[in-house]
């Protein structure tokens, strides 16, 4: 087997554990699921998975980035679709409470998340994926004068809080008939907060 086959191999491995591993964690939950059943799952040894990862929490970690950078390309998408800054913000946000209503997301990026990584990790991990973009284009608006002068920082703080709070909120057990309306709410509510925004 040459280099090119070899490198080919290793990367199948490393992306069918992040897969599988994908698939369970979002099914039950980081602390429900044992290595034994993800090596099992991806069809490779123990000793592949500590080849690639330090562990389940190194192998967590590739699977919280991977969901994280899908959730950022949504919301860049979005707001790239705009030209206006403050249509961007809007996109952007509207469209990661979409994103964030999604199982799957909610229970690796903000339930699992902080919970396995410690709340330092998974913060820098956040703003490395999203919070860098909303503290972007909250800038360009306190630039432009649209958002009263001020410092960018706790502002992005601060929205990007709501967001993941908001997105929590709409993960919570209850009818699934009532989901849609609770996201719509979600969105108005999101809206008129950021409209008291605007000088």
């Amino acid at each position: 087997m040459g280099p090119t086959s070899r490198a080919h191999q290793r990367e199948q491995t490393v992306r069918t554990l992040v897969t599988e591993a994908r698939r369970l964690f979002a099914g039950r939950g980081y602390g429900a699921v044992g290595l034994a059943e993800i090596v099992a799952a991806a069809g490779v040894t123990k000793g592949a998975l500590y080849h690639h990862f330090d562990g389940k929490a190194g192998l967590f970690r590739a699977v919280l980035e991977q969901v994280q950078q899908e959730v950022a390309a949504r919301v860049a998408a979005a707001a790239e679709r705009h030209d206006d800054p403050w249509e961007q913000l809007t996109a952007g946000c509207r469209a990661f409470l979409a994103a964030g209503s999604d199982p799957e997301v909610q229970q690796i990026m903000l339930v699992d998340g902080p919970a396995v990584l410690g709340w330092s990790e998974w913060r820098a991990m956040d703003e490395a994926a999203s919070a860098r973009h909303l503290a972007e284009v909250l800038q360009a608006l306190i630039d432009d004068g649209t958002i009263a002068f001020q410092r960018v920082e706790p502002l992005t703080h601060l929205l990007s809080g709501a967001m993941n709070e908001a997105v929590l909120w709409l993960a919570r057990p209850g009818e699934p008939q009532d989901r849609p309306r609770d996201l719509a709410d979600t969105m108005a509510a999101l809206t008129r907060m950021l409209e008291s925004l605007r000088s």
